[in-house]
């Protein structure tokens, strides 16, 4: 069975009830699925040093990297201040575009902001992070390209 955009966020919206938020109290959800249909969800964790935090996306990629994925189609986020619903479009810090930019090809992998299952968009990462920075610009293939891990 294939995830709908519509189901991605609402497990977007499951993840964000995780979130770690005592400082900015902005919680924040992801939905990250990758090639083989799996799903892996993320919030942001906050620290009380501010630099350790770290985003709802980047908890779902380093998630998914350390059981051994590589390949993605899609990422669903969601976030807004903690203790209300999802009123407005929460799209990815530059930090965490560039981590999907190490393993997504900007010209498919789809980020799908919402503000509920409903109510969506979906842009390319190419859309968010033009001329980013890759693998490809130190001379490496991403694995999708070589059938193996990125030298």
């Amino acid at each position: 069975m294939e995830l709908t955009d519509e189901q991605l966020v609402g497990r977007a919206l499951e993840a964000r009830e995780h979130a770690y938020a005592p400082y900015s109290h902005f919680a924040v959800g992801a939905a990250l699925l990758a090639e083989d249909g799996t799903v892996y969800q993320g919030c942001n964790i906050e620290n009380a040093a501010y630099t350790p935090s770290n985003c709802a996306e980047r908890t779902a990629f380093f998630k998914a990297v350390y059981e051994g994925q590589r390949h993605f189609s899609a990422i669903a986020v969601v976030g807004g201040p903690e203790g209300q619903p999802v009123s407005d479009w929460c799209t990815p810090c530059g930090v965490c575009r560039q981590v999907m930019r190490e393993f997504c090809d900007p010209d498919s992998f789809r980020i799908i902001v919402a503000r509920s299952p409903e109510e969506r968009r979906s842009l390319l990462l190419r859309d968010l992070l033009p001329e980013g920075f890759g693998p490809e610009d130190l001379g490496h293939h991403r694995a999708d390209e070589t059938g193996g891990d990125a030298a």
